[in-house]
């Protein structure tokens, strides 16, 4: 790995798990690690229950847009984490994939949409602690 990781995060709309595992990653890594977040199929707009979720822990996802998973995104990437886009995403040697398995929060409430977040705040932790330690 270069000497900062570029970190992809996918999921179907980039609208949730994605959105906020990138905003974990970015507040736990500040400038250690490059974050990207992409969708298969984006929504228009980050699910505001996702960015409830978030601000409860003093990160602000509300500015940040859906976007669509390209190749080149990929490419840069040194680790790809998808977290239920599958056969989508594009796979390249000598990249890090790893496939979360998370339930996803479009149409939840915020009762459920936390425990997702704590398992996401969780995983990026421990990949944080993996790729770009203290």
């Amino acid at each position: 790995m270069t000497t900062k990781p570029t970190v992809l995060f996918v999921c179907v709309h980039n609208a949730g798990r994605s959105q906020m595992a990138a905003g974990y990653l970015q507040a736990l890594a500040g400038d250690r690690v490059e974050v990207l977040s992409a969708g298969s199929a984006p929504k228009d707009q980050i699910n505001p229950v996702a960015v409830a979720a978030m601000a409860e822990e003093g990160i602000d996802i509300a500015g940040n847009t859906p976007k669509v998973l390209t190749v080149d995104a990929v490419k840069e990437s040194d680790v790809v984490i998808t977290m239920g886009c599958g056969d989508a995403c594009p796979v390249f040697p000598g990249k890090r994939y790893e496939d979360w398995e998370l339930d996803d929060p479009a149409g939840q409430g915020i009762e459920a949409v936390r425990p997702i977040r704590d398992e996401i705040r969780a995983r990026v932790q421990a990949l944080l602690a993996e790729i770009a330690p203290a």
